[in-house]
């Protein structure tokens, strides 16, 4: 008991005095999370509009597929991806393994089709009657959409956020692809993975804080939303 309560003591001091290893994970951590979000969300938002809106041969399937691309782990979705940028591969020339690139890369392959899916949830009740709504009223295809978009805002934020809180915290991705190369590479799941290898408990401590408090605002946000749309 008292080395864990020293060990927290310690984290904590750190983190007040913001301790440059500390700071340059959550840093390193706060761009490629954010960057693979918006990239992936990008991507994932017409896709889920498209799928929700229209009716086609074998869309089950894609849901399907979509919901069971959910459950694959991030450390076999990094090795897919160093299949292709490792030095001798198609892409290695570009030079991206054990870049924060690398990460992004591969964290937008994870959530892609976690954003599809939850956005696909969220809006598939209601997007047929407000699109047709507002192309009766004369609003042009991609206006149609938009208002769609604005009025289901809350869900589709919720799965952004979801996205976010993924990525945030995932570490196979992160060490496959990222290297784990300090002040560049290094985010906060994989310098926890370090620190407690190194028998550095205070730092694992300080880093672990600190992500649990990341988690927790997005989670916080998450719930916040979902209140807001049953109201």
């Amino acid at each position: 008991m008292p080395f864990l309560v020293e060990s927290i003591s310690e984290a904590l001091k750190l983190i007040v005095t913001l301790d440059q290893d500390l700071v340059r994970a959550t840093a390193t951590t706060l761009q490629v999370s954010v960057a693979s979000t918006a990239i992936a969300a990008l991507f994932s938002l017409p896709l889920a509009l498209l799928i929700a809106r229209f009716d086609f041969a074998g869309k089950s399937w894609v849901v399907t597929l979509l919901r069971t691309a959910l459950a694959l782990p991030t450390v076999v979705i990094g090795l897919a991806v160093y299949a292709f940028i490792a030095r001798n591969a198609p892409l290695g020339s570009w030079q991206l393994l054990f870049t924060p690139t690398a990460i992004i890369i591969g964290q937008v392959c994870l959530i892609i089709p976690l954003i599809t899916a939850l956005a696909h949830s969220a809006v598939q009740s209601r997007i047929t009657l407000i699109y047709e709504e507002a192309r009766l009223l004369g609003a042009p295809p991609i206006a149609a959409f938009w208002l769609t978009v604005k009025e289901l805002r809350l869900g589709i934020l919720t799965a952004f956020l979801a996205g976010f809180g993924r990525v945030i915290s995932e570490v196979g991705i992160s060490l496959v692809l990222g290297g784990n190369i300090r002040g560049v590479t290094r985010t906060l799941t994989t310098a926890i993975s370090l620190k407690t290898s190194q028998g550095d408990f205070a730092h694992a401590f300080a880093l672990g804080i600190v992500l649990l408090s990341m988690v927790l605002l997005i989670n916080a946000a998450i719930r916040s939303g979902h209140m807001e749309r049953e109201v």
